[in-house]
């Protein structure tokens, strides 16, 4: 499993990827394996300020559907146009073509308060 060290995770297994006051949030390599193949992705929150540890989207597997939880507070900017066509990038490219959404931090400092890599793979037993 991949735990790329420049990337803030959650408990809820999502990440953040800190871009000045911007930040790409996806689903964790774990949260991937876990869900299996990824048939379809539900996201309508763009122009919304969505609150830390409020749902964003879901994210539908083969055998179930999960809820998609913000890791920071922040306006959702753009949804990742590519997962229309293609839900697997987010199996097959997590951290890179698989992002889900593009959000204006309301708070940068809101990041220091997510895990490290090293405490998200504790976390999970990796």
């Amino acid at each position: 499993m991949n735990f790329p060290s420049e990337l803030k995770y959650t408990k809820d297994h999502e990440w953040v990827k800190v871009e000045g006051n911007e930040a790409l949030v996806g689903i964790t390599d774990f949260a991937q394996r876990e869900l299996g193949d990824i048939v379809y992705i539900d996201i309508n929150t763009v122009g919304d300020e969505v609150s830390k540890d409020d749902v964003f989207g879901t994210v539908e597997a083969v055998k179930t559907v999960s809820d998609l939880f913000m890791p920071v507070t922040g306006t959702v900017l753009e949804v990742n146009a590519a997962l229309n066509d293609s839900p697997e990038l987010v199996n097959s490219d997590p951290y890179g073509q698989g992002w889900m959404v593009k959000v204006a931090l309301a708070d940068v400092a809101d990041v220091e308060n997510l895990l490290t890599a090293d405490a998200y793979k504790a976390l999970v037993g990796a």
